[in-house]
C-alpha cells in the first residue's frame, strides 16, 4: 500500500496575529483547541492505518536496505547488522503481528559518549539492529506526511535540503541588510525534549494510535550503560534513524512562532540564527524566545552560548558570515582543521609521506567539499602551504642519518654542498621545512606527483563548475 498524495501535502495553517516580541499576540494555540479542530480532525482521519503502511513489504525491504547500507554498530543485543536479515526472515510473522496489534516493545538504547568539537560530552543512544530496522520503517511512512508541513526556513535531517542551503539563506539575509542575529542555543536539547509535549503534537497528525504507543515505548526505552538500564523520563536520544524526524517536529513549534513574528531565520536541527535590523531588536527577541521556550516546550536556552550579536561576531554551521553576506570560515572550524591534521600528520607515525598523502586525501576533500561555499581562495592557498610544510617535516624526520637526507635532498636536485649544510643543521624540522633549499627540494610538483590533495586547485576547479 502506498502513501497517497493527499496524504503527503496536507499541511497545516494558523490563524495568529502578527505582534511584536513580546507585547501582546494571540499567542499560541493550544494542544486542546488544535485538537478539536475541523482541520486536525480531517488530518487525523488520513492517518489511522500507519501501521498496515509501515507493515507493507515493499516499505519494511526499503527499510531494510536503508539500515543495512548504513551499517553501524551492535546494540545491547551484540546483533550485527550482517545478522539482521536471518533473524528477521526466522521472526518475520510474530514481528508483523507485534507491530499491528500495538505490542511491540524496543529494546534500551547502548549508550555511548562521544566527545564534542567544541568541548564537553554527547551523549549517543545507539538502538539494536532490529530497532533501527523498525524506527527506518516508521520514518518512511511518517516523513511524508509531516516534511511538507514543516517551514521553508528549516534544513536540518530533511529530503533535499542540507546545511549549504542554510548558509545560502543566511547569507541572503544579511546581504539584504539583516546584519545582526539571535544565536539561540539549546542546551542538550536532544536529552531534554519533553515526551508528553511532542507526543501531543505526534497526536495531532497521527490517527493510528498503535504506532503512537510504539513511539512513545521508543522515548521511553531507557538506555544501557556499563550493564545497568537507566529509564528515561525525556529526551529522545541520538544515533536512531527517527530522532532526527522527532527533532524537527517538535521545533517546528520555534519555526512557526518565529515566523508568526515576522522574522527571518534559519534553523538547523537544534542550531537555530534569527536575522534582524538592529542590535536592540536582536537582544529583545533573543530574551522574549528564550522565554517562549522555557515556558511553551520546556527547553533551556544555553545563555553563555547564546548570544545577540552582529553576524561577523557568530558563526552559523561552521560559517562566519560577513557584513555583506559572503562566506568565510570560522576560525572554530579552522582550529579543529589544523587539529586534525596535526592528528593526521604525526612526525613518528612509521609511513612513507607517498602514503601520508594519500591517507590525507578523504579528509581534505571532504572538508573542502563542506566549506567550498567559503569565498577566500587565499585560506586555501594557505591552508595548502602549511599542509605540504607538515608533509616536509615527516619526511627530513623519516631521512635520519646525514647521508640519508643528504642523498634525499640531492636526488631532488640540491646541490651535494647545501644538502650537507642543511643535513648537518641545528635547526629543527619545522624550521628546516620551510628554508628555500627544502622548499626546492619537495616543491609543489613534487606534491603533485605523491598524490597530495590540493585544497586551492580543487577550490578553483569547483567554483569554474559552479559548484562552489
Amino acid at each position: 500500500m502506498s502513501i497517497s498524495r493527499e496524504d503527503s501535502v496536507q499541511t497545516i495553517s494558523r490563524k495568529r496575529s502578527h505582534a511584536a516580541d513580546g507585547e501582546g499576540g494571540t499567542g499560541p494555540v493550544s494542544d486542546e483547541a488544535a485538537l478539536s479542530s475541523p482541520a486536525w480532525d480531517k488530518r487525523r482521519a488520513l492517518t489511522t492505518d500507519l501501521m498496515e503502511r509501515i507493515c507493507n513489504p515493499s516499505n519494511l525491504n526499503q527499510a531494510f536496505k536503508k539500515v543495512k547500507s548504513n551499517g553501524g554498530a551492535a546494540g545491547v543485543d551484540g546483533m550485527t547488522v550482517d545478522q539482521l536479515f536471518d533473524w528477521i526472515k526466522a521472526n518475520k510473522e510474530a514481528i508483523i503481528s507485534s507491530l499491528l496489534d500495538g505490542s511491540y516493545k524496543p529494546q534500551p538504547v547502548r549508550s555511548v559518549e562521544i566527545p564534542k568539537p567544541s568541548g564537553g560530552i554527547r551523549r549517543l543512544g545507539i538502538p539494536t539492529c532490529f530497532d533501527r530496522f523498525i524506527q527506518q520503517a516508521i520514518l518512511q511512512v511518517l516523513q511524508p506526511i509531516f516534511d511538507p508541513t514543516f517551514s521553508d526556513s528549516s534544513f536540518g535531517f530533511r529530503p533535499g535540503r542540507s546545511a549549504h542551503d542554510a548558509v545560502k539563506k543566511a547569507s541572503h539575509y544579511v546581504n539584504s541588510g539583516k546584519q545582526f542575529v539571535v544565536d539561540v542555543d539549546l542546551e542538550k536539547f536532544f536529552d531534554r525534549v519533553n515526551h508528553d509535549i511532542l507526543m501531543s503534537r505526534l497526536a495531532r497528525s497521527v490517527g493510528d494510535k498503535r504506532l503512537l504507543k510504539i513511539i512513545r515505548r521508543f522515548l521511553t526505552a531507557g538506555h544501557m550503560k556499563d550493564g545497568v538500564v537507566i529509564q528515561r523520563g525525556e529526551g529522545t536520544p541520538q544515533g536512531g534513524p527517527l530522532s532526527p524526524l522527532l527533532s524537527n517536529i517538535i521545533l517546528d513549534e520555534l519555526d512557526k512562532e518565529i515566523e508568526r513574528r515576522g522574522h527571518s531565520f534559519c534553523r538547523y536541527a537544534d542550531d537555530c540564527n534569527i536575522y534582524v535590523s538592529s542590535l536592540a531588536s536582536a537582544e529583545r527577541v533573543l530574551q522574549s524566545i528564550t522565554r517562549w521556550l522555557e515556558k511553551t516546550l520546556h527547553l533551556k536556552v544555553n545563555i553563555t552560548k547564546s548570544a545577540a550579536a552582529p553576524v561577523e561576531e557568530r558563526k552559523f554551521l561552521g560559517y562566519r558570515i560577513l557584513s555583506d553576506g559572503r562566506l568565510s570560515v570560522a576560525k572554530e572550524s579552522l582550529a579543529r582543521f589544523r587539529k586534525k591534521l596535526r592528528d593526521l600528520t604525526k612526525r613518528r607515525t612509521p609511513r612513507s609521506v607517498e602514503k601520508v598523502a594519500i591517507d590525507l586525501t578523504p579528509f581534505l576533500r571532504g572538508w573542502l567539499n563542506y566549506f567550498r561555499l567559503s569565498q577566500s581562495r587565499t585560506l586555501f592557498y594557505e591552508l595548502d602551504g602549511w599542509v605540504r610544510r607538515r608533509l616536509r617535516c615527516i619526511q627530513l624526520q623519516q631521512c635520519k642519518r646525514f647521508k640519508t637526507q643528504v642523498r634525499f635532498l640531492v636526488s631532488k636536485g640540491i646541490s651535494e654542498i647545501n644538502a650537507k649544510r642543511h643535513a648537518s643543521s641545528g635547526k629543527g624540522k619545522w624550521r628546516l621545512s620551510q628554508t628555500p633549499v627544502i622548499n626546492k627540494a619537495m616543491n609543489n610538483k613534487w606534491f603533485e606527483l605523491i598524490g597530495l590533495f590540493s585544497l586551492e586547485k580543487s577550490y578553483l576547479l569547483l567554483k569554474s563548475n559552479g559548484t562552489a
